[in-house]
């Protein structure tokens, strides 16, 4: 890329490798993709990332595998699948299955007492299991407010398809690739004019990226002044001309610049792209609970032994 056209570019502020991964509950084997850096403002309003990677599991006729009932207050989840099924309940009596390209978008807020297995038919089946979790900050305001549910559907997602957009070394307009190059399923905000299926309470695009083909530049995008983070799925990429390999993130400084240009080194790299506005908000956090103070973390604690969470 020419140096005229990289002094445009987000700068990066750190490449993360990818890290360790451990189980939630015997039925997730999760990659805790932002590390040390979970909770942090420099990731606002993201503030935790949990990858699990393509595991296969045999089949099983007794328990579905996951984890049991717990409590959340304060923040939303977002739980994308890319294979196998997840199986939702929750204590305001929604209930759902997500399957292979769904999204389920849980806003705990005020508190809300849910449980997460594979589902029933999978379980019976067996087969490979992919998901990640995220959990979304709620600004200050928002945090008391009644819990809500969204399952967003594959097919809800399949209407806001966007090709990608090839970068280019001049101020010429970007130009819309064959989708056979690859494509961005937008899941929540807007992709040059694509909105998402997903209602959010601040600014926040989620783009679920496959590039199929190599050594190509595209570019994207993004808002002024949010936090940005790249995170590879599958395959090995380079972002702005540095290398991210298969569960890494680069998280983009937080600058005046717009713009972030990746390659696929590996063909059909899958990538997501997590943007936002930052709440600039204090973050507590302690277990389920993330508010803005800890006398309000000792009050969800105390109201969730209450039974006002609901059963």
């Amino acid at each position: 890329m020419s140096a005229l056209k990289a002094t445009a570019l987000k700068s990066i502020s750190k490449i993360l490798p990818s890290p360790r991964a451990h189980w939630v509950g015997d039925g997730f084997n999760v990659y805790p993709v932002f590390a040390d850096m979970a909770f942090t403002e420099e990731l606002s309003p993201f503030l935790m990332f949990d990858y699990a990677a393509p595991k296969e599991f045999p089949p099983n006729r007794g328990k579905p595998k996951g984890v049991g009932q717990h409590p959340h207050r304060g923040f939303e989840t977002v739980t994308l699948a890319f294979q196998g099924e997840v199986e939702h309940k929750d204590s305001t009596g929604n209930e759902g299955v997500i399957g292979p390209g769904d999204v389920q978008w849980m806003t705990a807020a005020r508190g809300i007492i849910h449980q997460e297995f594979h589902s029933k038919t999978f379980s019976k089946k067996g087969g490979t299991f992919e998901m990640c979790q995220l959990w979304v900050n709620l600004p200050k305001k928002d945090k008391m407010i009644a819990p809500a549910y969204q399952p967003v559907l594959k097919t809800d997602i399949d209407k806001s398809v966007s090709p990608l957009y090839e970068y280019t070394s001049n101020e010429t307009a970007c130009a819309a690739s064959p989708l056979e190059e690859g494509n961005v399923r937008v899941i929540a905000g807007n992709f040059n004019g694509v909105k998402g299926a997903a209602s959010t309470h601040t600014q926040v695009d989620m783009w679920d990226i496959t590039i199929v083909t190599m050594n190509k530049e595209f570019e994207f995008e993004t808002v002024k002044g949010n936090n940005v983070i790249v995170f590879v799925r599958r395959g090995a990429i380079e972002v702005q001309g540095k290398p991210v390999g298969p569960q890494g993130v680069a998280i983009m400084r937080r600058d005046e610049n717009t713009k972030v240009v990746i390659t696929a080194k590996e063909e059909k790299s899958q990538i997501l792209i997590l943007a936002g506005e930052p709440l600039d908000e204090p973050i507590a956090a302690h277990g389920p609970f993330v508010m803005n103070t800890y006398d309000e973390i000792r009050q969800a604690n105390m109201d969730f032994h209450s039974g006002n969470f609901g059963t």
